[in-house]
């Protein structure tokens, strides 16, 4: 399904961290290995090639985001769908969603394309296209069936990855989202790695308003400082809930420390907004419709909108200042 990775050798361990990795020569699947000595000798490592293939692939791509978040089920993949479909709604802008959450893809099931697979073409695969001007990737595509589990180490899908960057033909896109899985692991080292020569925007981190999941996108901020990826802002995530019928507010998670914005001026990072519990949010996700046009007045697609405005904003104003 993937290629071996460049810096896995190829008559290497089944298990082998790579040459590349921190603990290369240190760990049990190393015992045996003919390379063990050099790769746990510290010594310098030859650059992965493929970052080189990747940045010239991804020049065509203008903008390029990351949306994260430190914990699971706070609406990533929902966001990841809508800030893409927010923005392809300008019929002038081409826009592409990369889905890296290998053993959790849910990007082809919210963007209506479950069950597509992907095309080879002379310039390489080809996204599966929502609209003309919106284009998909996700190993949902390579799958057999949607219930079918990925089971992966760390080098594999370190693969997959590479190969989405860099054998994807792209074309000419304005902006390449990027769904990430949870947590602050390989995949998200990876999508750094190699975007970081091609030019990342930034992030955006979704969050809900109770501690225990705004806990986890401090620990996701600090990746972020630690890897040097700028932090376009945070989202507050089902923040709130409006009765469709008496109109009456409630707090469904209830910010016991001050919710994400609290949390955005202690850590000194852009607070974007909040988006409110719709409950037709989830349907059109489960249909793989874009709530955004199909409930476009609703306070929840105000809000979408409002973010996704500040998103580009910051985008196209770094895109001026270089």
């Amino acid at each position: 399904m993937a290629a071996a990775t460049a810096d896995v050798p190829e008559n290497a361990p089944e298990h082998c961290p790579g040459t590349q990795s921190e603990t290369a020569g240190k760990e049990s699947a190393c015992q045996g290995c003919p390379n063990q000595s050099i790769c746990a000798s510290g010594a310098p490592r030859a650059p992965d090639p493929a970052v080189e293939e990747i940045k010239q692939r991804m020049s065509t791509v203008k903008h390029k985001i990351l949306v994260l978040s430190g914990k699971g089920g706070v609406g990533k993949s929902t966001f990841t769908s809508h800030l893409a479909h927010g923005i392809a709604h300008d019929d002038t802008k081409q826009v592409a969603v990369l889905d890296i959450d290998i053993c959790g893809p849910s990007i082809p099931r919210v963007m209506g394309l479950e069950g597509e697979q992907v095309h080879q073409s002379g310039s390489g695969w080809s996204p599966v296209f929502v609209e003309d001007n919106l284009g998909v990737m996700s190993v949902g595509f390579l799958l057999g069936s949607p219930d079918d589990a990925v089971i992966w180490r760390g080098p594999k899908k370190n693969g997959l990855i590479k190969q989405f960057l860099r054998d994807v033909d792209w074309g000419d896109v304005d902006y390449l989202v990027v769904d990430t899985p949870p947590g602050t692991s390989d995949e998200h080292l990876s999508i750094v790695q190699y975007l970081s020569a091609a030019g990342l925007d930034g992030a955006v981190l979704i969050t809900t308003p109770q501690e225990v999941s705004l806990q986890d996108v401090r620990k996701e901020i600090n990746f972020c400082r630690k890897v040097k990826l700028p932090v376009i802002g945070v989202v507050e995530n089902m923040s709130g809930f409006v009765c469709p019928k008496c109109k009456t507010e409630s707090q469904i998670f209830p910010p016991t420390t001050g919710g994400a914005e609290k949390m955005a001026k202690d850590m000194e990072i852009p607070f974007l907004g909040k988006l409110p519990l719709d409950p037709r949010i989830g349907k059109c996700c489960d249909e793989g419709k874009s709530f955004l046009s199909e409930v476009p007045d609703s306070p929840a697609a105000q809000a979408y909108k409002q973010i996704i405005e500040k998103i580009q904003n910051y985008c196209e104003s770094t895109e001026m200042e270089t």
